[in-house]
């Protein structure tokens, strides 16, 4: 299994990169490197996370960095729909399903 970005899940990612670089150098690589360690877990076990909307998207959690990444399964692989900030824009996402 892999996983691969919904165009708008794209831009939000690396808008976030860009941003905590800009902040401080080595800070966008450190998201990134968390970022990249969570979808090695998602991709290797997706059912364990929770639903957050049903019928299958489901979302995790960035430990050091206040991002949920929102995605669900299609045809065998992991599509990210968001990385989503937790304080702004709730469900901002929901019209790329």
């Amino acid at each position: 299994m892999r996983y691969y970005f919904h165009l708008g899940a794209e831009a939000d990612h690396f808008e976030a990169i860009a941003f905590y670089e800009s902040r401080q150098i080595g800070l966008g690589s450190a998201y990134l490197a968390e970022f990249e360690e969570i979808m090695v877990n998602v991709v290797s076990a997706v059912h364990r996370y929770r639903i957050k909307r049903k019928p299958n998207i489901r979302g995790v959690s960035l430990k050091q960095f206040p991002f949920t990444i929102i995605f669900r399964e299609v045809g065998g692989d992991v599509q990210v729909l968001a990385v989503a900030h937790k304080r702004r824009r709730p469900d901002y996402w929901v019209k790329r399903i």
